[in-house]
């Protein structure tokens, strides 16, 4: 028994730094799969990973030198591929891990977050079709240029004027920073995934689309039905009443730890 725990200790005090590595490339390895999951290239992301390892496996158990030289030339290639199909997946990554900040915005208060409440279902009861953009962490300033400058105190009565079918404002979202509205009539860049629903319009593919580019939250309301609806980070949660609404909209903003949750389980 002690021969077997010296043994032991010897290994662990050779091996330590590999069991670390391990560790730190399982960490990685996981926190890159909920970064990508649900991206319009995780499918190919998967794909890739699935031919390599067929590939290499094969070229490893019945010794095809030229399968194995193959993969060894075009490693490179391949790794300029994957910057290649995941430009805005990795671009937004950069973007967050430099935009970290010590301070919550000042749009996270509770009457805020009830003024907002308010307002979206107010324009969901007239069916007023709505996109409202939330600045947080990450600057959606360029969006912002694409529209009309306001820099106006948020207020139901002066959101309920834009998105009024009658006004020239109404197409276009809305960029709200720091209890403000900024802009309005602004072009947010469509979601290019072709695994939404057909129904889903214009205005819900830009949803998609801001918080896909952004750390933003879009909320959205149908102009067909009047449904209410949120986006964040590339997740649309539809058809929402308000006490979902207010709930969902509470955690987002103040509590960091809902960030990655899905619905499912904050219902649950």
């Amino acid at each position: 028994m002690a021969q077997a725990l010296e043994t032991l200790g010897k290994f662990i005090a050779g091996h330590w730094n590999h069991g670390i590595e391990i560790i730190l490339l399982a960490v990685l390895l996981y926190y890159c799969y909920l970064y990508f999951r649900g991206t319009p290239g995780a499918k190919i992301l998967v794909g890739l990973v699935v031919l390599v390892i067929t590939l290499t496996l094969a070229s490893q158990l019945l010794q095809l030198r030229v399968v194995t030289w193959l993969l060894h030339s075009f490693s490179v290639f391949l790794a300029i591929a994957l910057v290649v199909i995941f430009q805005p997946e990795l671009r937004r990554a950069l973007t967050e891990l430099g935009s970290r900040h010590f301070l919550r915005p000042a749009l996270q208060k509770r009457e805020t977050i009830d003024l907002m409440v308010d307002t979206v279902f107010d324009l969901a009861r007239r069916q007023f079709g709505a996109l409202i953009a939330i600045e947080r962490e990450i600057s959606i300033r360029q969006f912002a240029s694409t529209g009309v400058d306001l820099d106006a105190v948020f207020s139901k009565e002066l959101v309920a004027t834009i998105f009024h079918p009658k006004t020239v404002l109404h197409d276009g979202g809305v960029i709200v920073q720091n209890d403000r509205i900024t802009a309005a009539a602004c072009i947010f860049p469509l979601t290019p995934r072709e695994d939404l629903d057909r129904s889903l319009g214009l205005r819900h593919r830009a949803g998609l689309g801001i918080t896909e580019e952004s750390d933003a939250i879009a909320i959205l309301v149908s102009e067909e039905t009047g449904h209410v609806s949120i986006c964040h980070r590339g997740i649309l949660e539809r058809n929402l009443n308000i006490e979902r609404f207010q709930r969902r909209l509470s955690q987002l903003l103040l509590l960091e730890k809902y960030e990655a949750d899905s619905p499912a389980q904050l219902e649950n």
